[in-house]
């Protein structure tokens, strides 16, 4: 089984580009918004119980997941590499993954903040995040989030065996994909 963690700041691309991978291959997409969508509605204003939910239905996914005989998944997830809460929570999915002889691959998307600014407009994005579709808020959340936490990592900061770096600025998604398609053989 293999695991791909794509991730990278707002709207650069992560679910469409997953969206592209899992129609190459053989993968399934599990983006982080499949967690987030059904309960923000219910939670808002909630944090506590909106985190908990959240991630005991990724978790029961993941455990899920593992106990088929599918050829992997692919995750997305946007990464606050100055928060330590994060870093856990990958090398903990990570060991996860391992501990049932799964192979785990990390692909970084960047791309300048203007591309990202109206990528978080698309159509695709909108019908599949309903809760971008007040695009006033989730630009202002996007900002806010920009400003309190680092999105990307630093040159050398990862040192997984499988990792991959791609500014997809001017890229389309379906290039993308094969690009990562091609680099694991997956």
């Amino acid at each position: 089984m293999k695991l791909i963690i794509i991730f990278g700041p707002h709207a650069v691309g992560k679910m469409t580009v997953g969206q592209h991978l899992a129609e190459m291959t053989d993968l399934k997409l599990f983006h982080n918004h499949m967690t987030i969508e059904p309960i923000t509605e219910l939670f808002k204003g909630y944090p506590e119980h909106f985190h908990r939910l959240k991630d005991l239905f990724r978790n029961e996914i993941f455990n899920s997941f593992l106990n088929t005989d599918q050829y992997g998944m692919i995750f997305t997830y946007m990464w606050a590499f100055d928060a330590q809460e994060d870093w856990d929570y990958i090398n903990n999915l990570e060991q996860l993954f391992l501990s049932h002889g799964a192979e785990v691959y990390y692909v970084e998307l960047e791309a300048d903040f203007n591309t990202r600014i109206q990528r978080n407009k698309t159509e695709n994005r909108l019908l599949n995040k309903p809760s971008k579709r007040n695009t006033e808020y989730s630009e202002q959340l996007f900002r806010h989030l920009e400003e309190k936490y680092r999105l990307n990592s630093l040159p050398g900061e990862i040192k997984k065996e499988h990792y991959l770096r791609i500014n997809n600025t001017n890229m389309p998604p379906e290039q993308t994909a094969l690009l990562i398609k091609e680099t694991f053989g997956l």
